[in-house]
């Protein structure tokens, strides 16, 4: 089983791509991890679509062949990032004129950690409209919302203390679900 972690965030060290280092961890041996790396697919435009510039079938690629992925967004402004819709603006367009888009049918999980107090909540909830609306196939439950980041991050780096079990819990059931579709 492969899990795809997209991260919608492009720093190295941003807590919810640290998030999906853990995510890994709590996966384990059961699936395939890998984050994505998108940082170099360039703002969409039709007029660029086809042929696709190579780092974007690179990521289509990488989404084809994975059997579920995780998202992991910070929220900005009360929505997901402006990277991460971009990427799947991408992701959202046909290959070719045989070749539907990557999302469709793809099973997915939300996660999110930041520093302020309400969580990710809605930055999940406006992703969640975007992805069923491509016809991913989300597990709504359980979703991990993880606030006051900073109080579980020791010298820069986060341990999660309070949300370890929340971020296991995720974990088993996505690979569950995924897993459920594989058969």
């Amino acid at each position: 089983m492969k899990i795809l972690a997209i991260v919608g965030s492009l720093r190295a060290e941003s807590l919810n791509r640290q998030l999906a280092g853990l995510a890994a961890s709590a996966v384990g041996s059961r699936a395939e991890f890998e984050i994505l790396e998108f940082g170099g697919v360039p703002l969409f435009n039709q007029e660029l679509e086809y042929p696709a510039p190579e780092v974007v079938a690179a990521v289509r690629q990488k989404v084809l062949q994975a059997d579920g992925v995780w998202f992991f967004t910070p929220e900005y402004n009360h929505s997901y990032p402006g990277v991460l819709k971009n990427l799947i603006d991408w992701l959202s367009r046909p290959r070719g004129e045989d070749e539907p888009q990557v999302l469709f049918g793809k099973p997915a999980a939300i996660s999110g950690i930041t520093p302020g107090m309400s969580g990710t909540g809605l930055a999940q909830d406006h992703l969640v409209t975007l992805l069923s609306f491509l016809n991913m196939r989300i597990m709504n439950t359980p979703r991990l919302v993880i606030p006051s980041a900073m109080t579980q991050v020791t010298d820069g780096k986060l341990t999660l203390t309070e949300s370890a079990e929340f971020l296991r819990i995720q974990a088993d059931a996505f690979v569950s679900f995924v897993g459920g579709r594989a058969r």
